[in-house]
């Protein structure tokens, strides 16, 4: 019988943060709180750019973002807008600039193969390769172990398991 693998990825759904940031936009031209503060989010080539007039309002426009990419399924460790998350003030106006994160770096590679290795199954194998890691084995519940193992863990990344066979 031949090993069964997945893979285990970083990856951003575009479409669904292009939904969300649209559904947020919406939200924000409708609420009352954010009528004449100059309140916006939008794509600024790869980065997604938030501006209003107050350092809160910054922040509120932030949560609504946050709570839509939660409704459509998007980790929120997919998108980094820095450690403090704290506008910096340009005029008039404060500005929030978040980046979206893809791919597992080496560094990151290597703290799943290093968490594989000293919680999971003993029979499973882990091989990095380029911005993934193949984790195989000849058992399929020691696979869905791995998995259950790696959503439970406190990463600063996301993952997502592709490639099931």
């Amino acid at each position: 019988m031949a090993d069964s693998s997945f893979d285990v990825v970083s990856k951003v759904d575009r479409q669904e943060v292009d939904n969300a940031l649209n559904q947020a936009g919406k939200e924000i031209a409708q609420r009352y709180d954010f009528k004449g503060v100059g309140a916006s989010i939008e794509w600024s080539g790869e980065s997604i750019v938030i501006v209003a007039n107050s350092p809160e309002r910054v922040t509120a426009v932030l949560d609504v973002f946050e709570t839509k990419l939660v409704k459509r399924g998007v980790s929120l460790k997919s998108i980094d807008f820095g450690e403090d998350k704290e506008a910096k003030i340009s005029g008039k106006e404060y500005r929030l600039a978040g980046t979206l994160k893809e791919g597992l770096s080496s560094e990151n590679a290597k703290k799943v193969t290093k968490l594989i290795r000293d919680d999971g199954p003993k029979a499973v194998k882990t091989q990095i390769t380029g911005e993934e890691v193949r984790v195989s084995g000849k058992s399929r519940d020691d696979l869905q172990d791995v998995q259950q193992l790696l959503k439970g863990a406190d990463l600063d990344f996301a993952v997502q398991f592709v490639n099931y066979r």
